[in-house]
């Protein structure tokens, strides 16, 4: 890591002070560069914390001495001409606050680089983050400023351990993509760049909604109990992550990206690891276990964000409408369509079976 620090030296934000943001700004800190993470409104805690010994409350790990910890007010005052990156740490309900609180400040030249996984509805259509973000900052007269995001398998908490892991950087501008992967450069994070933007972001957002109806198979080796010689419900659980990747290749063609990537780690690769631990897919299981997403959400899990079920609720009524007109081939997506309508209408999650691998 000396070597690193010895090449590379650039200013960087980080906005928002939640796990993955904080994590990211831990491996930035790590090639060699200062990193201003800057806490939204709901972290005053962390940064708090932060401030006091250097610990993050989330991560249980100390930060480097240059990763320097700033409450949300003070963003201004550090958004100066030596900034080289803005790193978006927010939940995907943030990313309008998010651009809101740099727009005023930010120059063009600057690139954003979003850790934020989600999409959105603009005009009855489905568009991916970096869209909403450019549209946001045209706000303030900023046309042109270069956009990447990240995707691949990485939870927050293995990369704050400093422990392996993949992952893609995506942005149609190549140039970027080197600039952002020297940047990234640890022993431990192993980037490749494309310039699939749509694709990564696309499976990005969707690797989550999907992991609900993944996590159903463990829900449902609950409510019926083991059976008589012990099995369990792999195979159940493998059907559902393969129409899953069916669907997401469909969605990512449908929005003009790239059919490598769903096969790639933003895709199957991300599905995975998010099947493996995590909100979605405790999500799941309750719903397996047959309890409706609003009691769930209300009695065992009141102050967790589920990224998935957030997403249903954002692309839901929309999803339905185009399909019912003909824009999205029902019959492509028979799952995605079944969770929705387990999140949006609170009804039993029901696997469609005879509709899928076609």
């Amino acid at each position: 890591m000396e070597e690193a620090a010895k090449k590379i030296m650039a200013k960087i934000i980080v906005l928002g002070a939640g796990v993955m943001g904080s994590a990211f700004a831990q491996l930035l800190a790590d090639t060699g560069n200062e990193v201003c993470l800057v806490g939204t409104f709901l972290d005053q805690d962390i940064i708090d914390s932060l401030l006091a010994d250097g610990t993050h409350p989330g991560l249980k790990v100390r930060l480097p001495e240059n990763v320097r910890a700033f409450s949300n007010p003070e963003l201004e005052n550090i958004m100066d001409e030596h900034v080289r990156l803005i790193v978006f740490g927010v939940n995907s309900a943030g990313v309008d606050w998010a651009v809101a609180r740099i727009g005023p400040f930010l120059k063009a030249s600057v690139p954003i680089l979003m850790l934020t996984k989600g999409l959105a509805v603009q005009n009855q259509s489905i568009v991916i983050l970096p869209e909403v973000v450019e549209q946001g900052l045209s706000v303030y007269g900023l046309n042109r400023v270069p956009l990447a995001a990240v995707g691949g398998p990485c939870i927050a908490g293995e990369l704050a351990a400093r422990r392996q892991s993949s992952v893609v950087l995506a942005s149609q501008d190549t140039g970027l993509l080197e600039v952002l992967l020297s940047l990234v450069d640890a022993p431990y994070y192993h980037a490749r760049g494309s310039t699939d933007l749509v694709g990564i972001e696309v499976c990005a957002a969707l690797k989550n909604f999907y992991t609900l109806a993944v996590g159903f198979a463990a829900g449902q080796l609950d409510s019926k109990g083991p059976a008589p010689n012990g099995a369990f419900m792999h195979n159940l659980a493998a059907g559902l992550f393969t129409q899953a990747i069916a669907e997401m290749r469909y969605f990512v063609q449908l929005l003009g990206g790239q059919n490598r990537s769903v096969s790639g780690l933003a895709g199957a690769g991300d599905l995975y690891v998010t099947c493996q631990a995590g909100r979605n897919g405790r999500m799941g299981k309750l719903l397996g276990s047959g309890l409706l997403y609003r009691q769930a959400k209300s009695e065992h899990m009141p102050k967790d964000t589920i990224e998935g079920a957030e997403l249903a609720l954002i692309i839901g009524s929309t999803l339905k409408q185009l399909t019912e007109g003909g824009k999205i081939d029902k019959d492509a997506v028979p799952l995605a369509l079944r969770i929705v309508e387990a999140i949006c209408d609170n009804q039993p999650l029901k696997i469609p079976w005879d509709l899928f691998y076609r």
